[in-house]
């Protein structure tokens, strides 16, 4: 059974510098699928996109407009070309999509968190050649979406790849979907060689920001985007806020930056061969601080013990963090940031210094 994804070299679909899916959050009437498929037709589209079944947060709200829109959606590729991708969440909603002609499937990110329906998907696939897009699921768990591909791989699929939309939160932000970047780039180093799209419609939330995430996936090296467009985003039925018009959408790819993803050039190549150099350099000097710090936890842990307190002092910690944050931010560097990786180190002292107590305790 193949266990690593196909590149994107071997994907069909592809046109022009990335690989981009476009089109209506959802397919709401025939009219609406054909004006935008027409409207599409001069940019450079891999896939058309329109959500059928729409798994909503609460009852009563638009659904979608089901089996209905996939005759549109077929209708659509017959007139204008495009091959189209159509969101599926169960083994019927997979069987419906085939019958019309669907080029690709989606995964989204409410169906990835469930393992169960993962593999019953992925069940119902065995045998096809179709490729499947999986979205995120929608908590920060590279496991989960990790295991979500692997099922399909072990199914016997190969074109599979990954659609980064964020991540749910509790905490506000500017944000839909806080991007969380180091989950899919983590993802990415677990699979070498899957191909990866951003979705920067249900990350931003709104149209102001989906420039500013296009442009950060592009230079993340992502391969792709997924883009909601809508002749008419005002009246869309869902997500009114974060669709763009197809006019806005040419205008959004026009004032892309394209990455190199690598350089041939040898004078490039030993210019930033130095400069790597010089970051393994500072690399090492910070492990070896880190090595340095946890001994000096270990001592602590020593006195602590022989003098009866206890190891977690939270009038210390928040002393520490409160310091480094002030240097972070004196120093142009994320405060965010810095307390994840103090929250860390903090982690490791107190895990040496409890191994330092169970010592004296045996």
């Amino acid at each position: 059974m193949p266990l690593h994804p196909a590149p994107l070299a071997d994907w069909p679909f592809r046109k022009g510098p990335f690989f981009l899916v476009a089109g209506p959050c959802a397919a709401e009437s025939r009219e609406q699928v054909m004006a935008t498929a027409h409207a599409l037709k001069g940019l450079p589209v891999s896939l058309f996109r329109a959500g059928i079944w729409k798994p909503r947060t609460r009852p009563n709200s638009f659904e979608g407009m089901g089996v209905a829109a996939l005759a549109w959606l077929q209708e659509m590729k017959q007139h204008c070309g495009l091959p189209y991708c159509v969101e599926v969440a169960n083994s019927e909603h997979v069987e419906a999509a085939l019958k019309y002609g669907a080029d690709a499937l989606w995964i989204g990110a409410r169906t990835t968190v469930n393992p169960f329906t993962v593999q019953e998907i992925a069940d119902a696939l065995a045998g096809i050649d179709i490729p499947v897009l999986i979205k995120n699921p929608v908590n920060p768990d590279v496991d989960l979406w990790t295991g979500a591909m692997e099922r399909f791989l072990q199914s016997g699929k190969t074109r599979v790849m990954a659609i980064h939309r964020g991540f749910s939160t509790y905490h506000q932000t500017i944000y839909r979907n806080r991007p969380m970047w180091e989950i899919p780039l983590e993802l990415k180093r677990r699979m070498p060689g899957l191909p990866l799209l951003c979705d920067p419609s249900h990350i931003s939330g709104k149209r102001s920001l989906l420039q500013e995430v296009s442009q950060k996936a592009l230079d993340l090296n992502f391969d792709g985007l997924m883009i909601e467009t809508h002749p008419n985003p005002e009246e869309a039925r869902s997500d009114r806020e974060q669709q763009l018009t197809p006019v806005a959408l040419h205008k959004l790819l026009d004032n892309l930056l394209l990455r190199k993803s690598g350089t041939e050039d040898p004078l490039l190549l030993s210019s930033l061969e130095e400069l790597r150099k010089e970051v393994d350099r500072l690399d090492d000097a910070i492990l070896q601080t880190i090595a340095e710090r946890m001994e000096l936890s270990e001592e602590i842990g020593k006195f602590k013990q022989e003098n009866g307190l206890a190891i977690y002092q939270p009038e210390r910690y928040n002393e520490i963090l409160t310091r480094m944050m002030g240097q972070a931010l004196a120093q142009n560097l994320s405060a965010d940031l810095i307390a994840r990786i103090w929250e860390l180190i903090h982690k490791e002292s107190i895990r040496h210094q409890r191994l330092v107590m169970r010592g004296k305790n045996q």
